[in-house]
């Protein structure tokens, strides 16, 4: 069960045990609630606190947790819950037939229950952190001055020219200068933004085959077509893009050149001007997605928006994955007018960034910790990426897995007719939580995979022990 299984069941229990309590009285202690439940002790402070957000129970420290004076009922005359009696069904035909699907994402953001272990997630495990690193720079930032101030537009000066040298800004033609660059809240609001800003409802959006699953619930939420557009171990297809574009008319191309999400892929430096020419002869943008740069193990190419000097390119950075989820600032880099239509759709939809967060990472990439942290980071992400595959030689040696350059996930390759989605619940039985592959695929997968995911982890010898779990499940054949 996962954590916040654990809080809802536990609340739910003192909810049933306030209802037996007169106003005033006391409820077990922490330690008695621990023992009695069989949970940790977070899930005690946890569910308690919930209790006291809704009014149920008041805490006085150093003596427990209290049933409240004046507690609101919590059921209806009959015994049934209020909200679950009320007629909702008017907001059917309110609401109309347009369906925001978040399934997929949702499955990806959920932590592996309890005594699972973690090879799905976009995150690196707290240990892969650097949480020290960044209790210091929210310290800091929230000591000064200005800090709840509305900040500057575009975002704090100092972060955007932060953002402008990590894609390349060097001073000559094409280099990225801070004006170009736009502080948002995290990445999936950059591409919201982004993309409602380039494509009105009904448009072609292109999109690498597979790609990451939060483009495709954006795309689709905005009433955008997903088209797919093949690839492989060198990235997409430079040919097949500019086939793409003829067909469909689209008027941009979503690409992650550097350590690909789901396949850890590259883009080939022989193929990167084949993007752009074809692009060029499209007259569209290309969307650069830069989520993993500071998740490299080995050399990388620079971004696609360096040397760019059409604008042709809107790229967007983030430094979240070698973070913390949290952390939500990102950054997009454009140029022309499609820079000017970017900032005014954040500033209808959103205002800004807030400046807590933003002045929290700047504190920290300027902290002398902070290319430590990078250093260390790419040292554990090569052992972990090494360990997992050897894992997979050994327990699975017919299964094809990849060697990525960097990020935080490996594509294996699974036999023929081999239904992933359903290896991926019989292994979730078995202990294990790992990714369909079917999910990051825009149409119909040409083969089944599964994502594994290495950052998530909380050490090799937890990968290993999960890869071995999985080939139990596949040995079994009992999915």
């Amino acid at each position: 069960m996962s954590q916040d299984s654990s809080v809802a069941v536990l609340a739910d229990r003192l909810r049933a045990e306030v209802s037996r309590l007169q106003p005033g009285e006391r409820l077990p202690s922490s330690r008695v609630l621990v023992r009695r439940h069989q949970v940790s002790p977070v899930t005690v402070s946890r569910a308690l606190g919930q209790l006291v957000a809704e009014g149920l129970v008041v805490t006085r420290p150093g003596s427990g947790a209290f049933v409240a004076e004046n507690a609101p009922s919590r059921a209806a005359p009959d015994g049934h819950d209020a909200a679950a009696a009320a007629d909702m069904s008017w907001q059917a035909v309110a609401l109309g037939d347009r369906a925001v699907q978040s399934d997929d994402l949702s499955r990806l953001l959920l932590p592996a229950p309890e005594g699972a272990i973690a090879l799905s997630g976009g995150y690196m495990h707290p240990t892969l952190q650097p949480l020290r690193g960044l209790a210091t720079a929210a310290a800091r930032a929230a000591r000064r001055p200005d800090a709840w101030d509305v900040p500057p537009p575009g975002g704090i000066p100092e972060l955007r020219a932060w953002f402008a040298r990590t894609a390349g800004g060097a001073g000559r033609s094409g280099a990225v200068s801070p004006s170009d660059v736009l502080i948002t809240s995290g990445g999936q609001h950059a591409l919201t933004t982004v993309l409602r800003a380039l494509l009105p409802p009904g448009a072609p959006l292109l999109v690498e085959s597979p790609t990451y699953p939060g483009v495709l619930a954006i795309a689709r939420a905005g009433r955008l077509h997903p088209v797919p557009v093949p690839m492989d171990g060198d990235g997409v297809r430079p040919d097949m893009l500019a086939e793409a574009f003829e067909m469909t008319g689209a008027r941009a191309f979503y690409t992650q050149p550097a350590f690909h999400n789901p396949t850890g892929a590259v883009l080939a430096p022989a193929r990167r001007a084949g993007v752009i020419e074809a692009a060029r002869a499209a007259g569209a943008f290309v969307i650069e997605d830069d989520f993993a740069r500071h998740l490299a193990i080995d050399p990388t190419p620079p971004p696609l928006v360096h040397g760019d000097a059409e604008g042709r390119v809107v790229h967007i950075a983030s430094p979240t994955k070698a973070t913390a989820s949290s952390l939500r600032v990102a950054a997009v880099i454009a140029r022309g007018p499609v820079a000017e239509r970017i900032r005014s759709t954040q500033l209808v939809e959103n205002f800004f960034p807030a400046r807590p967060l933003q002045e929290t990472l700047l504190e920290l990439v300027s902290s002398p910790g902070w290319q430590r942290h990078l250093r260390a980071l790419r040292t554990e992400l090569r052992a972990r990426r090494d360990a997992v595959r050897s894992a997979f030689a050994r327990e699975l040696p017919e299964l094809r897995a990849n060697r990525p350059a960097g990020g935080p996930h490996l594509w294996v390759r699974l036999p023929d007719g081999m239904d992933d989605v359903a290896l991926a619940e019989a292994a979730l039985r078995a202990g294990v939580l790992v990714s369909a592959g079917r999910v990051f695929f825009p149409a119909e997968p040409p083969a089944p995979y599964l994502r594994i995911s290495y950052g998530a982890a909380a050490s090799a010898a937890e990968l290993t022990e999960g890869v071995r779990r999985l080939a139990a499940v596949i040995r079994s054949g009992s999915f």
